[in-house]
Parts: structure tokens; sequence; C-alpha cells
């Protein structure tokens, strides 16, 4: 899935190796619908896929209770997306 999303297999196990827990995480719960947030905030792929080459943990965690709310914060003090 890290490759198709234009990550080489160093770019994947650099990733891995970063964050394990990486491949105990559901696809359809957790990593798709991380990017497919980052691309709605504006983001196209490959500059998704460096942003989690850059921090893995991003993709475990919760959009709903991290993610959303961190950059609604952001956003309040003045940041933009």
């Amino acid at each position: 899935w890290l490759s198709a999303m234009g990550m080489n297999d160093m770019q994947v196990a650099k990733t891995i190796g970063k964050f394990p827990s990486l491949l105990g995480l559901s696809l359809e719960e957790n990593l798709k619908p991380t990017v497919q947030w980052l691309v709605a905030m504006g983001m196209n792929k490959t500059q998704a896929a460096k942003a989690i080459l850059k921090f893995p943990p991003l993709l475990g965690f919760s959009l709903e209770h991290n993610l959303k709310p961190t950059v609604q914060w952001l956003v309040t003090l003045g940041m933009n997306k």
C-alpha cells in the first residue's frame, strides 16, 4: 500500500522501521482514511507520502480525537490549512 502511494522499497522499510506498529493498523480503518483526510486538507498523494515518511506515527493517530481537533485548534490560532 505504501508503494502504491509512491514510496520505494527503501522508504517503505524506513517507515516500518520507524513505526513497526504500522503493520498492525487496519488499512480500511486507519491508513486509507488518514491519507484521504490529508488529501482533503490540500495535500497531493506525493506530499502525503512525504509526511508519512517523515513522521510515520501520523497514521496511528485518531482522526476524530487527535488530527482534526489539532488542525482546528491551529486554524483558530491563525494558521492556514
